[in-house]
């Protein structure tokens, strides 16, 4: 039975592991990660830092989108409108209009490239003004949702990490109230000086690979990409008869008002999200199978997180962070990790946690380092943002 959850029908993403999702689950599986030196970014950090990078440059992004050369496109739109379009014809989707659709796209970034490239010649006109003009969040979300029709609701949220894992939630609830029938959720960021520089200076940034929960973790590695699902309501799954990929069963936001940029030492806002989401899916904690950590391999949020998790579960289920694989995609993370936690749903296998050796004296706690097949039946994902904004989703299988 279904008790009127939200259904997925269809998954799309390209990370720097995969430009698909058959990629990306093949990389997932023979534990290859995409971490590398950047080659399209201009940063003093380039030879010193990892990086999740997506090699495609924007103007084969362009030519395998088909768009107008002509027009200005910043990355990260480019990167959501891959991931989106694979996302309905993932789902079967022949009429984007048939009913009424929505799409709420995730990005902290937004234009941010364009804008560190053409800011200096921005006040002598010209084309480079365009490209400035595309900074703001809400515009990689317009023309994502004008390269797929969809003019019903758009909306940008912005929340730092756990951006699309609130968009996930927005989504179903908006089609759980009625609002809508169908909507994309998802996310986009691009990697930017700004973000490297940003991390940098947060000195979070680690020079090797990094190794989420781990006792001598240094960092985080940053990453690119995008991920969008298709959340679609009881009514056209029945009329449709579509296929149905997971349920989202449970799904909840709580901010633990702690620090700006850090998580609270006992994990309070992970806590309370989880909590809640496990409440809404009317499932008992014992019933969660795997979960996919935020697990950025920074000291303060992966002994945050870990606290958290203890304080809900009397034995903890078996849990990894894919981030080894594809970096810290910022605003998509929750997205990716969203289809991450569905593939893994779907194949009844718990993907590990890449570069884990040692365990935190403080938690004693280690995560799955090989492949592991399991029975899976609700899968907990968790996104958590700077400002305290955590928020945590929960997959089910269709049963």
């Amino acid at each position: 039975m279904r008790k009127n959850f939200v259904s997925i029908t269809g998954m799309g993403i390209i990370s720097s592991i995969g430009n698909n999702l058959e990629e990306n689950f093949s990389a997932l599986i023979n534990k290859k990660a995409g971490l590398s030196q950047t080659s399209h970014i201009n940063t003093i950090h380039k030879n010193k830092i990892k990086v999740g990078e997506i090699k495609y440059t924007n103007n084969e992004l362009i030519d395998l989108l088909g768009f107008d050369k002509s027009e200005n496109y910043s990355r990260t739109e480019l990167l959501g409108s891959i991931a989106a379009i694979e996302a309905i014809k993932n789902s079967g989707i022949k009429s984007i209009n048939k009913y009424k659709t929505g799409l709420i796209s995730a990005t902290s970034v937004g234009g941010m490239v364009n804008t560190e490239k053409y800011y200096m010649s921005n006040n002598s006109g010209g084309k480079s003004k365009n490209y400035v003009k595309s900074h703001h969040a809400g515009k990689s979300t317009e023309r994502i949702a004008d390269s797929l029709n969809i003019t019903d609701y758009i909306s940008t949220i912005s929340t730092a990490c756990s951006s699309a894992a609130n968009a996930i939630m927005l989504g179903a609830r908006l089609i759980k109230s009625k609002k809508l029938d169908r909507v994309i959720v998802g996310g986009t960021d691009s990697l930017a000086k700004f973000t490297i520089n940003g991390f940098n200076t947060l000195m979070l940034l680690s020079e090797k690979e990094c190794m989420p929960f781990d006792a001598n973790r240094t960092g985080l590695n940053l990453g690119e990409g995008s991920a969008f699902i298709v959340l679609e309501s009881e009514e056209i799954i029945n009329k449709e008869k579509k296929r149905v990929l997971a349920n989202i069963s449970g799904y909840a936001n709580a901010n633990d008002a702690f620090h700006q940029t850090g998580s609270s030492d006992k994990g309070d806002g992970a806590y309370l999200a989880i909590k809640k989401a496990i409440k809404i899916a009317d499932i008992k904690k014992d019933d969660i199978d795997y979960i996919n950590m935020h697990g950025t391999a920074t000291t303060n949020n992966d002994l945050s997180e870990g606290e958290a998790i203890k304080r809900i579960f009397n034995s903890i289920p078996p849990f990894s962070s894919t981030k080894p694989y594809t970096g810290h995609t910022l605003a998509a993370a929750g997205a990716i990790e969203a289809v991450f936690s569905i593939l893994a749903l779907n194949n009844n296998i718990i993907f590990p946690n890449l570069n884990f050796k040692n365990k935190m004296p403080e938690l004693n706690l280690s995560p799955v380092t090989e492949i592991t097949y399991k029975n899976l039946k609700n899968v907990l994902s968790n996104s958590f943002g700077f400002g305290g904004n955590c928020t945590a989703l929960i997959f089910s299988k269709n049963e």
